[in-house]
């Protein structure tokens, strides 16, 4: 692949050097079909790069141990690593405190702990939940799950025929009664970039808290919570380099301490007594029952650190770059279509073919070695509203190429004319 640099004009980081980013990913060595892979299903999950797997060999080789509780020097060495990757979350989305980010599975399950902790405790009948169009179903599941057991109403903003959200129905939908508002800072299946932000300040003038959905947004954009001014902010791993398994929640302080535990165990507790009950431990660790991805979490903390040493503005910038000349490439072929044709997205490109299945180019593309993914990527409700039951995908990320955009854009030509 030829090498390609790209000044960042928006921020003081390093061009981004893409062919020296590739040399961290061993996967992208490989070969499918016999050909050259072209990984373009990021959205999904990145690649890792050597720096982050090697921390697994590290750890399981020097210093596996549980954490927290041990007097011993593995279980303190496996601690300290721990807990300095909270710090690095802090750091990376510029959090007040540590205290205030809380290690999950994922965001998923982020999403869950705030609908069974701050939503059971705080919505109930007469109370109205707002989400929009544009989120995964794991925005949408749980909030419809506990709608039915506490009788609240879940409301949806609507989006234009870019893709956008339609931030006048949003501001009607606003009321008194509006308890949250849970959004995505970035759509997973069209790459709309919410104005989060602005969404928020609306919220909090009703009364309402907002939870943001930022699995997409991590890997591509500088992130800051507070001046955001969230109430909750979620991310997984394995978007952002990192490994599967892990992500991380921050919340505001006074509302994480306000919220009930939503798992028992060890680790989340001060004392527990058959005749007192029980005293839980203070943020974050009442979250954290269990023990926990120890391996994953320090990896993340290795993944954010590599992200930083790239640089995320570089990375967004070349991103952009990488979108516009597949945009433009692809926007020449009979019969397809573009979903989610806003000016503000992030690095994803969804599209139909007339007369062509999503399937089919997904799994003929793949014998070219080109990785896209097709489906409805989680987000069944914003298809149906385009008409679409499933969408072409390709993703991209910091280690993707313009050589390698060419090499999907002739794959997918040459798979059209097989399918129709």
């Amino acid at each position: 692949m030829s090498e390609h640099v790209i000044e960042n004009a928006t921020a003081p980081t390093a061009p981004l050097d893409v062919a020296q980013v590739r040399k961290d990913f061993p996967i992208l060595e490989r070969r499918v079909h016999e050909k050259p892979l072209v990984y373009l299903d990021n959205a999904a999950t990145s690649q890792t790069p050597r720096q982050v797997i090697a921390t697994f060999d590290d750890y399981f080789a020097r210093y596996n141990a549980n954490i927290h509780r041990g007097l011993h020097t593995l279980a303190d060495e496996a601690t300290a690593a721990f807990e300095q990757t909270r710090h690095k979350v802090r750091a990376f989305l510029n959090a007040e405190e540590a205290r205030q980010i809380v290690f999950t599975r994922g965001t998923t399950e982020a999403i869950n702990l705030v609908v069974q902790s701050w939503g059971r405790a705080n919505l109930g009948p007469g109370d109205e939940v707002l989400v929009s169009l544009l989120e995964h179903h794991s925005n949408i599941v749980p909030w419809q799950l506990l709608a039915a057991e506490r009788g609240f109403t879940l409301k949806v903003i609507p989006v234009d025929a870019r893709g956008a959200l339609d931030l006048a129905a949003y501001r009607a939908l606003l009321s008194e009664q509006t308890k949250l508002v849970a959004v995505n800072h970035i759509s997973n299946a069209l790459g709309t970039i919410n104005p989060v932000s602005e969404m928020a300040q609306l919220a909090h003038a009703v009364g309402a808290r907002i939870l943001i959905d930022g699995a997409q947004a991590a890997p591509h954009q500088r992130i800051d919570v507070q001046a955001i001014d969230a109430d909750f902010y979620a991310f997984s791993g394995h978007k952002v380099y990192g490994p599967t398994g892990v992500g991380a929640l921050y919340g505001k302080r006074e509302l994480l301490e306000a919220m009930p535990p939503w798992q028992g165990g060890g680790e989340m507790i001060k004392t527990v007594s058959f005749d007192a009950g029980t005293q839980f431990a203070d943020i974050p660790h009442k979250f954290e029952a269990g023990t926990p991805a120890i391996a994953e979490v320090i990896a993340l903390g290795r993944a954010l650190e590599w992200v930083e040493g790239v640089g995320i503005e570089a990375i967004g910038a070349w991103e952009h770059v990488l979108l516009e000349r597949a945009t433009q490439a692809v926007s020449g072929i009979d019969g397809l279509r573009i979903l989610g044709t806003t000016p503000e997205k992030a690095g994803v490109l969804s599209f139909v073919v007339e007369g062509a299945h999503a399937q089919d180019i997904g799994l003929l593309i793949d014998q070219l070695g080109v990785a896209i993914r097709t489906g409805h990527h989680c987000a069944q409700p914003l298809l149906h509203h385009f008409g679409v039951e499933a969408t072409c995908r390709a993703s991209f990320a910091a280690y993707n190429t313009l050589d390698e955009v060419d090499v999907f854009v002739a794959a997918l030509k040459r798979v059209i004319d097989m399918v129709r």
